[in-house]
């Protein structure tokens, strides 16, 4: 639309269904290159992507054509399936329902894409619960705790 300018810049974060490990080492890059091709193919600009084996954070310049919850399920519809089709794993892989998205001021891009960027050493001393739980806290975001993330016991 003309006359229409945005700088919308949000972190998704979401996780594998009962938070299993099930994004292995051997094709995480390749899962990051399918999620930026899905988010560049509906118009939005990737700033920083970092697939842990558990969960997903996502730093995305965001296009106003498509709904942040429209983006999160074609990513999370198309990528699963993508995994299941290449068989990376022997079992069925499944994101779980739900997902966080937060907004950030450009002046955080640079502290927030190292951020995602270190995922692998942040979670040696943070587990993604309590990560998670400080984000939502930290953003003043109203929960229910009955419909956070399924999880499992050695997850929480």
């Amino acid at each position: 639309m003309a006359n229409t300018y945005t700088q919308l810049n949000i972190q998704l974060v979401f996780a594998v269904k009962y938070r299993k490990n099930y994004v292995l080492e051997s094709f995480r890059e390749e899962l990051q290159k399918y999620i930026t091709g899905i988010a560049q193919n509906k118009g939005h600009k990737m700033l920083a992507i970092y697939c842990m084996p558990d969960h997903t954070h996502i730093l995305v310049g965001l296009n106003p054509n498509q709904s942040i919850s429209d983006l999160v399920r074609d990513i999370k519809a198309n990528s699963s399936k993508w995994i299941n089709e290449q068989g990376f794993i022997d079992v069925l892989f499944q994101w779980q329902n739900g997902y966080g998205a937060f907004s950030y001021n450009r002046s955080l891009l640079d502290v927030i894409t190292k951020y995602i960027h270190n995922q692998a050493a942040h979670h040696q001393k943070k587990k993604f619960k309590q990560e998670y739980l400080e984000f939502l806290e930290k953003f003043e975001v109203e929960y229910n705790p009955e419909y956070l993330f399924e999880w499992t016991d050695e997850a929480a």
